[in-house]
């Protein structure tokens, strides 16, 4: 790939990533992305036959779609890289011209970004423009046809009240807290073919689990929007989920993470600095008298940081249990993290569990880790979020053939794959009536038998 080298560059200096994360979180999702548009937009682009009632025969009805016009898409920091061009993939295809405003806080990736779109489509078609919030104010003044946004819930406000002024149609990509919950049925015994208990088998149950936690909430040191925000775990297993996650941590980034090459940093000193103060509510710094008081929460693993670097440790941290309001006075509790902390709460009954999480705005994503079926069906129904998965974390971003979007506060509207060319299309709905006939019943004088006919139709 001709810029391969240049995107891993600006990557490593605007939130260092290694070349293996630049390429399976960005790069390659992107050509995945772009691939698939490719190969399926004949049949995206096409028109669509519907079904015409038998009340307005003879006639037949499609529908085609159509570009909005010329679209704004603004994207975030965190995956500068895909979350630009992948909506911009469904906006080109489906026929409209873009303005493409990247972060300001990634500077190296956007004029990268730039450069890429530069040497494939002239400025006409897309235009990348740069630069800060002034820039953001000023774009938000024009007038455009729709406009894509992803990026914190605040800019997300700005965002659709600027909309709403020209009556623009929007689609914001937000965040939430994103809960994972980890049920007990992970560690209970299971029956080997000899019938003794297979104690080992639910033990790599609960690790498998911790393992897959563990990747999805330190990637990108946490700075993704779909990261599992704070684990909820059974208090049976609290014990023993910490201590596996405390060894997955400690395997993944080893003993000494800050010095790893392969684990990034925080975007920037003022995201950096909210983080290590949100830890030092925890634990203040040396002759400082703890903000929480003694009890509240505690740090169980990880929690140093390098300023100069500006890196925090992958940290753990037990926040208390659901059922006590000690937990809601933790900043890490009020507040999407989107850094690489997560706080740990136990439970004990699972109506707990659902109802803490409906009490509070309704999350981008969600995560259930259990093998119990019918906890996953209940789970699934009655829990209001974004999209999420079932013993996994994160990867149900990673897929063309699935819409992904939030719900309430954390977003509205959906793209990738088919989703994404609709979510930048305008559907223009036709019926294509002959006139070599002409049925009467719809036109006046009415009479009984008209209405007859028309109530035989319309039921």
């Amino acid at each position: 790939m001709e810029m391969e080298g240049e995107i891993n560059d600006a990557l490593l200096s605007d939130l260092g990533k290694s070349g293996t994360e630049a390429y399976m979180c960005e790069t390659g999702m992107t050509l995945s992305s772009l691939s698939h548009t490719i190969s399926h937009l004949r049949s995206y682009s096409r028109r669509r036959r519907a079904r015409t009632p038998l009340a307005q025969f003879p006639a037949r009805s499609y529908i085609i779609p159509e570009p909005y016009g010329n679209v704004l898409v603004m994207s975030p920091w965190n995956y500068p890289l895909l979350l630009s061009l992948s909506p911009v993939v469904s906006a080109v295809a489906a026929g409209n011209t873009v303005i493409l405003k990247p972060s300001a806080y990634s500077p190296a990736t956007s004029s990268v970004i730039r450069r890429i779109i530069g040497k494939v489509f002239p400025q006409e078609h897309v235009a990348v423009i740069e630069g800060g919030r002034e820039v953001n104010s000023d774009l938000l003044e024009q007038k455009f046809d729709y406009i894509f946004f992803t990026g914190s819930k605040t800019v997300g406000r700005t965002v659709m009240a600027k909309a709403a002024e020209h009556l623009t149609p929007v689609t914001l990509e937000l965040g939430g807290k994103s809960p994972v919950i980890i049920d007990r049925s992970l560690i209970r015994s299971g029956r080997g073919a000899s019938g003794a208990d297979d104690v080992r088998s639910a033990g790599t149950d609960l690790r498998t689990a911790a393992r897959r936690i563990v990747f999805g909430k330190f990637l990108n040191c946490g700075q993704t929007c779909v990261a599992p925000d704070y684990a909820i775990v059974h208090e049976d297993i609290a014990e023993e989920f910490i201590a596996l996650c405390r060894e997955e941590t400690s395997r993944m980034f080893g003993p000494a993470p800050l010095e790893n090459p392969d684990y990034g940093k925080i975007v920037n000193r003022k995201h950096f600095d909210r983080l290590v103060s949100c830890l030092e509510e925890i634990a203040p710094p040396s002759g400082t008298a703890p903000v929480l008081g003694p009890g509240h929460a505690e740090i169980l693993y990880g929690g140093g940081s390098d300023a100069a670097k500006l890196k925090i440790e992958p940290t753990i941290v037990m926040a208390g249990s659901i059922d006590s309001a000690q937990s809601d006075h933790l900043s890490l509790m009020q507040d999407e993290i989107f850094g690489p902390v997560m706080p740990v709460l136990t439970y004990r009954d699972i109506e707990s569990v659902i109802n803490y999480i409906d009490e509070r705005p309704r999350p981008l994503a969600a995560y259930i880790f259990t093998s119990d079926r019918c906890l996953e069906r209940t789970l699934l129904e009655r829990l209001h979020f974004g999209g999420g998965c079932v013993n996994d974390t994160i990867i149900h971003l990673a897929t063309e053939q699935m819409p992904f979007g939030g719900v309430g506060e954390s977003g509205m509207g959906r793209y990738h794959g088919k989703y994404g060319f609709d979510t930048f299309t305008h559907l223009k709905s036709i019926v294509d009536k002959p006139l070599w006939l002409d049925l009467p019943m719809r036109y006046q004088p009415y009479g009984k038998l008209k209405e007859m006919i028309i109530r035989m139709f319309l039921k």
